[in-house]
């Protein structure tokens, strides 16, 4: 390693989106100084706070694949997708993933939050947001709106249409709601769903994604809109193979 460390470098370090690695330096819980409007990060420094971390580390996020390929995945040119979904997650800084209407990814995870990543390992997680997925699949409003998830932060979902069908579904999430962090007795319930440890939870529980009413307001009305650019793109799809 060099002497000093690039934003980018902790990111990958870490396994985390850039918004928190620089949330991480501004509120001093990492190693960093600030060199003109750039933050840089000492190395010996952090290779000595990340061996007081422990487990606090996020591990790398947990990829999700799908036992049986489902219609809509082989209609999807996914790799072409997963670009556009990653783009907008980075400049809507939000986490972004794509879902069939049983709730299944479709898609990997775009710009997730470091709480989320910090527990995306546990297979709890993954069969909790899967069930999320599907109970909002089940609710047939059609604007996209901020609900809370199992974990207590804010998700809101678009449709994903071809013709009259609905095929899939685009999430965004790891939205902060007003009332953020979780209490600890919040924290020990979360904890023993996930059949984890208290610590691990608190350990992330800032690493969230933080936004005012205007903010998440504007965050809806691009949520249909990934939608519908997925739509397109099916439809496209499937009027060349026709």
């Amino acid at each position: 390693m060099s002497e000093m460390l690039t934003a980018k470098d902790i990111q990958d370090l870490l396994q985390v989106d850039r918004s928190t690695v620089y949330r991480m330096a501004e509120a001093g819980r990492i190693p960093a100084i600030k060199v003109g409007r750039q933050w840089r990060f000492p190395t010996p420094q952090i290779e000595s706070w990340m061996q007081t971390q422990g487990t606090a580390v996020s591990p790398p996020i947990t990829h999700f694949q799908t036992t049986h390929p489902t219609d809509f995945a082989s209609q999807l040119p996914v790799a072409c997708v997963q670009l556009i979904q990653d783009t907008f997650a980075d400049a809507l800084g939000i986490m972004i993933i794509i879902t069939d209407m049983d709730g299944k990814p479709i898609t990997e995870f775009s710009n997730p939050c470091a709480f989320f990543t910090a527990l995306s390992n546990v297979s709890e997680l993954w069969d909790k947001c899967m069930v999320h997925w599907r109970e909002m699949a089940a609710d047939l409003s059609l604007e996209p709106q901020f609900m809370p998830s199992f974990l207590g932060l804010l998700c809101a979902r678009g449709l994903i249409r071809v013709g009259h069908e609905l095929k899939g579904m685009v999430f965004v999430g790891g939205v902060a709601p007003d009332n953020w962090p979780l209490s600890p007795t919040e924290i020990e319930k979360l904890a023993d769903e996930l059949n984890i440890a208290p610590e691990r939870i608190e350990a992330h529980i800032n690493d969230v994604f933080e936004m005012d009413l205007d903010r998440r307001t504007e965050v809806l009305t691009f949520v249909q809109r990934i939608a519908n650019i997925v739509s397109h793109i099916m439809h496209e799809r499937n009027a060349l193979l026709a």
